[in-house]
This record gives structure tokens, sequence and C-alpha cells, in this order.
């Protein structure tokens, strides 16, 4: 199969990349193209389960979605996983091979080489068009030597790429001439066009820059996509922030709103935060994210969240003030949810014999469940399905966990998979903590979930349909605001649609 490779690479991070890529994913898709994400390179500690039992970044499964397929570990090679300020965990293929410092992992670059050319070229014998999402910027000249994630992996498969730039963040123009301009000869040459994103106002006060840039740079602007009000799609890593209409109270009870209070602690290393989507987007709750500087506000819900150093993130939710505050929020009847890392968090010991995310050690848990956890160098990676044990509730999601946990609390376990057991629910009904990721896409699931947590009418939408709808959206951002006859041309789609 002679497939097309095209390139989505930014002037920074957060400038639409993940974004882009799904929304041409979806529109190539609708015109019955078999079309497949790609990105050599990931560092997110949001990660998905794939079809094939390895692990990859949560934007490539998103983007697997927009292109109708089921995610798989060809579509994101290499996976860091930050664990430390200067390392992280290695995933190549899906499985994690070790931990690595920055300076170690910039060595072992020409090994991950080998395997994104692999993915690619595995992908490339299956799929008529590889829409690849770059990492950060190419105009990063510290890390040109040996770059497998921008423009190093552009002209190993001799691709062209697409230039996009967030118009929101100021100085748009300065972005895409500047990374031009930070580009070597061949580099420029392989850069076809501009998009320009989230976009506000009237385009004919922004046509005149645009003209310029055309006329300085001799590449053409390919379009102007929209700031897209209420547009969700799941973040590829950092945590949203003006996530929700409304901020819990600081008052006690639940207000005149009637909403329920959820709240979950940004950890240091807070992994799989989509996990909370439903919940942020839900018109019933009041959602936050609370910084570990922050005040902890008065909630009827507390989520610990997952982690990819448990140990260490825990230490930080303790000086932060947070054991006092959940053990005051559990005096006064208020539910408390741990997912993945934050279920090891209420156990009585963490132990890391290997050393897997940090020093080897152990630590004193939160006491609050009758369980310790010890980490091993084999990952659970699995999609499950199953129940609750609350209400009987239809469940499904995900996990990604190298803690294997064992105590008289698992007894009474939260969720009954198809696997077995999992989880534990305290005997006085206070505490409910799983291993599954996900728990909150199920609308029955979540229903049960938010009645147990004080929510009498809860009624949930249907979040996939929601995430569906919001990719549909994009591509028809891109039917209406970007040059699709270039797109068409870029993509040789009269051939590939022929094909297909």
């Amino acid at each position: 199969m002679n497939s097309i490779t095209v390139m989505v690479q930014g002037t920074t991070s957060d400038a639409g990349k993940s974004t882009l890529v799904a929304a041409l994913c979806r529109w190539l898709a609708r015109q019955d193209v078999r079309v497949a994400p790609f990105k050599p390179q990931n560092m997110a500690l949001n990660s998905a389960v794939t079809c094939d039992g390895g692990e990859i970044g949560r934007a490539q499964a998103v983007q697997a979605q927009a292109a109708r397929l089921q995610p798989h570990t060809d579509m994101n090679p290499v996976l860091l996983k930050p664990n430390s300020d200067t390392g992280a965990q290695v995933i190549i293929h899906g499985h994690a091979i070790g931990n690595m410092e920055a300076l170690e992992y910039h060595v072992y670059k020409s090994t991950a080489r080998t395997a994104v050319l692999e993915s690619h070229s595995r992908l490339s014998g299956q799929y008529s068009v590889i829409v690849v999402e770059g990492a950060g910027s190419p105009a990063e000249i510290n890390l040109r030597v040996g770059d497998i994630a921008n423009m190093g992996f552009a002209e190993a498969v001799n691709c062209p790429v697409i230039l996009i730039a967030d118009i929101d963040k100021g100085g748009v123009f300065a972005h895409l001439v500047g990374t031009l301009a930070l580009l070597s000869e061949s580099e420029q040459a392989r850069v076809v066009g501009f998009v320009i994103n989230r976009f506000r106002g009237d385009q004919a006060l922004l046509q005149p820059g645009l003209d310029w840039l055309e006329q300085h740079t001799g590449k053409p602007v390919i379009g102007v996509l929209p700031y897209l009000r209420d547009l969700h799609l799941e973040a590829e890593d950092a945590v949203p922030v003006n996530i929700s209409a409304q901020q819990p109270s600081p008052a006690s009870g639940r207000g005149s709103t009637n909403k329920l209070r959820v709240i979950v602690p940004v950890l240091p290393h807070i992994s799989n935060h989509t996990d909370f989507d439903p919940l942020r987007l839900h018109p019933q709750i009041e959602f936050s994210f609370v910084g570990l500087g922050e005040a902890i506000p008065a909630a009827d819900l507390i989520i610990l969240p997952g982690s990819k150093s448990v140990r260490s993130d825990l230490d930080s939710l303790r000086e932060a003030g947070w054991e006092a505050a959940i053990q005051r929020h559990l005096r006064y009847g208020g539910k408390l949810i741990g997912i993945c890392g934050g279920l090891q968090m209420l156990g009585q010991a963490i132990h890391d014999p290997l050393g897997l995310e940090g020093e080897a050690g152990s630590s004193v848990g939160l006491g609050l469940l009758e369980l310790s956890t010890t980490l091993q160098a084999e990952k659970q990676l699995r999609n499950v399905r199953g129940t609750l044990t609350l209400e009987n509730a239809p469940v499904s999601g995900y996990e990604i966990h190298a803690g294997v946990s064992a105590g008289r609390s698992l007894q009474h376990p939260a969720t009954l998979l198809e696997h077995g057991a999992d989880g534990a629910i305290s005997n006085d009904g206070q505490i409910l903590a799983t291993y599954l990721h996900g728990l909150f896409e199920s609308s029955a699931a979540t229903d049960t979930l938010l009645r147990w947590a004080g929510l009498s009418e809860a009624a949930t939408t249907d979040y996939h349909a929601r995430r569906e709808a919001d990719i549909d959206r994009l591509a028809d951002a891109v039917e209406q605001y970007l040059d699709t006859a270039q797109l068409r041309e870029l993509f040789s789609l009269e051939e590939t649609s022929c094909a297909n």
C-alpha cells in the first residue's frame, strides 16, 4: 500500500497539535479513508490501554476514536511518563523497559528511533493515510541531535509538515516566523502551510497579518480555526484550568444549588486525570481540581487520583494538610474514593522494593483501609468490564498499575470484574477504592456513585456520545475553516478514496 504521511507540528506545547490531528482523522474517516494517528514520542501521564495489551498516550487513544479505530501500541511507540523533574519511565511499544534520567534517555534515543520507524512502517502497510503529531516545538534547538519527535522523524520518513500556532496565547506571527527561522533549510522546505488555532473575532481584522505571513514566508495559510467554546477533548497531559462553571462554595452543606461538591487534589505526579472529565462536565456537580498549595474547600466527595509516584505524592499530600482534612471530612460524613494510586494511599503501607517509582523503600499509608501494596516490575494492563457491588451497576474501564494490593478490606470489593474482584468498600460505607480508571464513563455507574455520595436525583448524560459529538465538531471545523482543496491534494485524497 502506498500510504501518505502528513505531520502536524506546533510552535509551542498546547498549540493545538492533538486537536488538529483528531480533527483531520475524523474528517478523513468521514470520507471512508483508512486513516490512523501516530505520535512517535509522547511525554504524558495520561495514558490508555490498547487492544493489543499495551499502554499509549491518552491523546492517541482519542485520535484513534476519531479515526474510528481501536487504539494500538504502534500509534505511540515511545511513551515517557515523568516520575521526577529529570527522570521518566520509558515505555516502548506499550511496555515499560525501565526508568531513565534525561541524559540517559538522550543517549537511548537512537534505539527508540528504531522502535518509532518500525511502528510507522507497520501502520503504513495497513492504512492509506497516517496523520502524525509532533511533540512540543521543532524549534527546541538544544534537542535537535537525535530528534525522533519532530523534524528528525519528518526527515526520516520524508513527509510534509503543517505548522500550527495558538493565537489565543498572543504573538502568533512571531511564533510562526520564529519557529520557521530556527529550522534548517531542508526542514523549512517540509513546512507546506500554517494553521492558526483558537481565533476569536472578525477574521477581516486578521487578514492583513495573514497576507503578510504568506508573502514573508512564501507559504500558505491553510486556515484559521475558531475558538470552539465548550469543546471537550481529553487532555494529553496538563490538568485543565477554568474547567468548571462553578467552583465549590466554602459553606457547609450543599447549599441552594443542590449540586454535589467534588474535589480532587492535584498531585505533583497526578496521572489519568481524564478519569474526572465526566464529573467536571456534569451539570449536577460543582467540581474542582485543588492545588496542594490552595485552601482545601468543604466537599461532599473527595477523590484521590492516580499517581505515577505514589509514595512521593503521598508525602506531598500530607505536607499540604490533606490527611487531616480527609479525616475531618470523614468525621462529618463525607464520602471518599481512591482510584489506582489513590487506592494504594488509603491502605496501611506502600512498598517499592525495586525502586520502580523512586528510591526503594516503604511508606506508611493513610491507614483508612486494611490493605497494603507492593509495586512489582510487571504492570497490569487491561481493558475490563463488570459491575459495581453498589446496586450491581454495570461499569467498564481500564487498569494501568504496577501495584499488587492485599489485605482484609479486599474481602468487601468495590467492583466485580471479568478477571475477579477489585478494590474495597469500607465497613462503614464511606470509602470506596478501586484500580479501575474510566470509572465515571458509564452513566449507570456514575449515577450509582453519585447517589452513594449523596446526590439523590442523579441524572448522568452519555459521556461517550458527548465525546463523539465534539470530535464531529472538530471535523466540521476542518470542513468549514480550512482550505480543503489544499488538504485533499496534500493527502492525495482522490487516489486514497478510490483505493478504499
